[in-house]
């Protein structure tokens, strides 16, 4: 199990019931159950940028990768992830502003009649699918732990707090067919479709906010106090002046680099003795792997380092 094939499955099960709700909103009438079916779309289209990033991610970290791809990519594609991040999230909370109006204004011109029955079957079937889509990619999140994911298992949460208040909404009309609260059936669809709006509208708030931090380089404290830490050691430690630390996320990746100033006429050491050291505060700061871009350089010269 891998991020790509899990964002795989999700995409061609967003795609397939995306196609099945808009069909039948068609079918019954229901703006709600289209609302959903765009919604859907335009989560599966997102998920497939998510998917293109997430792979040329990891073909950055190859040899093929490296002579092909990052040619004109050295600093590699770890700035696309906040972007679509933060571009999926602005979609869909803006398809969410858009759906509240419609309903607001379905509900000031008397309602709309929809078919129960169909809108019932689209319910059960896209709930059924939306939780089955939750319970497998935390699963698999649990190990991968990808931005990714988590905001597609967050996209798929609520898509299925929708579906359910549908289902709800659906079987309540369904239920008054022929009652005295049969008067009630038009305002069901907008009202729902209001009502779950509302609920949708913040939730990718906090996912925007993190990818606009991202984006704009805006410094993580706890990173920076770790680095600092080891940096103010390395200082005490090897009897230089001072350092200057750079610390920033954009994404998955995370960016370091650190000056130390070191006195003038310090004796002479070997390029093999600067690289132990460098090696030796890179174990301390953590974090090796592809994801970390460190930088580790001294000088005598302040203005190299700011």
């Amino acid at each position: 199990m891998t991020e790509p094939s899990v964002l795989r499955l999700s995409i061609f099960v967003t795609f397939a019931l995306a196609v099945f709700g808009v069909v039948f909103g068609l079918l019954t009438g229901s703006a709600s159950i289209i609302f959903d079916g765009v919604y859907t779309l335009i989560d599966a289209i997102m998920t497939s940028f998510a998917l293109l990033v997430a792979k040329l991610i990891a073909v950055s970290h190859n040899d093929f990768g490296q002579a092909r791809l990052t040619r004109n990519f050295t600093m590699g594609f770890w700035h696309l992830e906040p972007i679509v991040l933060g571009l999926s999230g602005t979609l869909l909370v803006g398809t969410a502003g858009y759906g509240l109006i419609m309903a607001v204004g379905s509900l000031m011109a008397g309602g709309r009649h929809l078919d129960f029955d169909l809108a019932l079957i689209f319910a059960l079937v896209a709930l059924v699918s939306a939780v089955g889509m939750i319970i497998y990619g935390r699963r698999a999140n649990k190990r991968l732990n990808s931005s990714f994911i988590a905001l597609d298992v967050k996209a798929w949460t609520i898509s299925a707090a929708m579906t359910g208040a549908l289902l709800l909404a659906f079987l309540t009309g369904w239920m008054i067919r022929g009652t005295a609260l049969e008067w009630l059936s038009p305002y069901i669809d907008p009202a729902v479709l209001a009502l779950v709006c509302l609920i949708v509208l913040p939730l990718p708030l906090p996912t925007i906010r993190d990818a606009l931090a991202d984006v704009l380089l805006v410094t993580p404290p706890e990173m920076k106090k770790r680095v600092d830490e080891v940096a103010s050691d390395a200082v005490q430690r090897h009897g230089f002046l001072s350092y200057r630390a750079y610390v920033a996320r954009v994404g998955r990746g995370r960016q370091i680099e650190i000056y130390f100033i070191v006195p003038p006429g310090l004796p002479p050491r070997s390029l093999e003795a600067w690289d132990l050291i460098r090696d030796e505060i890179g174990e301390e700061v953590g974090g090796t792997g592809p994801d970390r871009w460190l930088t580790i350089a001294f000088t005598v010269n302040k203005e190299w380092a700011e």
